[in-house]
Order: structure tokens, then C-alpha cells, then sequence
């Protein structure tokens, strides 16, 4: 893994009708989940930016929830936009087993502080990116959602274009959310 976060989605081709056109409903208890996991994260997220501004390091456990809530964010993204039809789990810890991976390397020995204070200004261009990739993101699960709830097929150069924006969209979070200081590449194989 070069890139600090990296990212698998695997690709299975016959998808649950059903499932697709309930998705939003089947959804609702991870809508009222999210909503709290959020309120934590945002405690942490500015606990770690004071502590990454005043030390220049991340305090372990903040890391470590930090690393689970884009976890979490990355299997809920990917299942709404019909990247994956299991349903995720109310967690953001690490799973091997389900088709969507989220590997996030270790913290640094030391954050650029400067970097930290004016991140907001730093990762605008990466924001810029993924607003228009939710555009696209939007349309071909459209696309998807259609076809899956048609033919009972995903086609994979939709689920392509899913992987690669939710891949995308979840680095540019984890630039915003100081899990990591790099840009987030324009590819897979970061």
C-alpha cells in the first residue's frame, strides 16, 4: 500500500433486486447511527487537531477512531451507491471478510503543524474533485440501480466507475479528517 489509505471493493456481478430497490429503506438504521458516530467523531476530530497542532502527533486511540469512522463511512458509501449488496456493519473496525477494505496505515511520527492548522485551505482542490465525483458517483448508481433492479446484473464497468469514485471520496475524507497529510491520488493504485 503506497498511498496511506487504501481501498478494495469487490465485484460480484448477479445483485439482490429486492435489496436494490429497498436500499434507502434497508438503510435507516445506519442513517440514525451515522448521526451519533458523527456527533463522536466530531469531539475527536477536534481533540486530534489540538493535539496535532500543540505536539504534532496523533494521540493513538484518537487515531484509531478516527481510522474507523472513514471505515465505517467507506462501507456505508459503497453500499448506498450499490458498490456492494451486504449489508455493513454497525462498526468501523477492521474486516477482512467484508467486500469492502479500507486499510489505513499507522499515524506519522510527525504531522506538519502547518499543514494541520490550514487544512481546511490545503485540501480545497481534493474537495473540489470529490464534489464532482458525488456527481458521477450519484449517476452511475443510478445507473446501477436501474440495471440491477432490471436484470438482477451489475455491470462491472459500473461498479469501475463506483470503486473508483468512493475510493477517491474516501481519501480526500481522510485528507479533511488529518488521518493523513498527503493528497489522495487521481487513480487505484494509490
Amino acid at each position: 500500500m503506497s498511498y496511506p489509505v487504501g481501498f478494495e471493493m469487490d465485484y460480484v456481478r448477479r445483485r439482490s433486486r429486492v435489496t436494490t430497490f429497498l436500499r434507502y429503506i434497508l438503510a435507516i438504521p445506519h442513517f440514525v447511527f451515522l448521526f451519533f458516530y458523527e456527533i463522536a467523531f466530531l469531539v475527536v476530530i477536534v481533540l486530534a487537531w489540538f493535539a496535532l497542532l500543540i505536539t504534532g502527533t496523533w494521540p493513538d486511540s484518537l487515531y484509531q477512531f478516527a481510522g474507523g469512522f472513514v471505515r465505517y463511512l467507506a462501507r456505508l458509501t459503497a453500499y448506498m451507491s450499490l458498490g456492494v449488496d451486504r449489508y455493513p456493519p454497525f462498526s468501523g473496525a477492521d474486516d477482512e471478510n467484508y467486500p469492502v477494505r479500507v486499510q489505513i496505515a499507522p499515524p506519522l511520527a510527525h504531522y506538519s503543524r502547518l499543514k494541520v492548522l490550514f487544512r481546511s485551505i490545503y485540501s480545497i482542490l481534493a474537495y473540489v474533485i470529490r464534489y464532482a465525483l458525488s456527481i458521477v458517483l450519484g449517476f452511475v448508481a443510478f445507473l446501477s440501480w436501474v440495471a440491477i433492479v432490471i436484470t438482477g446484473r451489475q455491470p462491472e464497468s459500473l461498479q469501475n466507475a463506483i470503486k473508483f469514485c468512493v475510493a477517491y471520496t474516501i481519501r480526500a475524507d481522510a485528507l479533511m479528517f488529518l488521518v493523513t497529510e498527503t493528497y489522495p491520488p487521481f487513480g487505484e493504485d494509490g
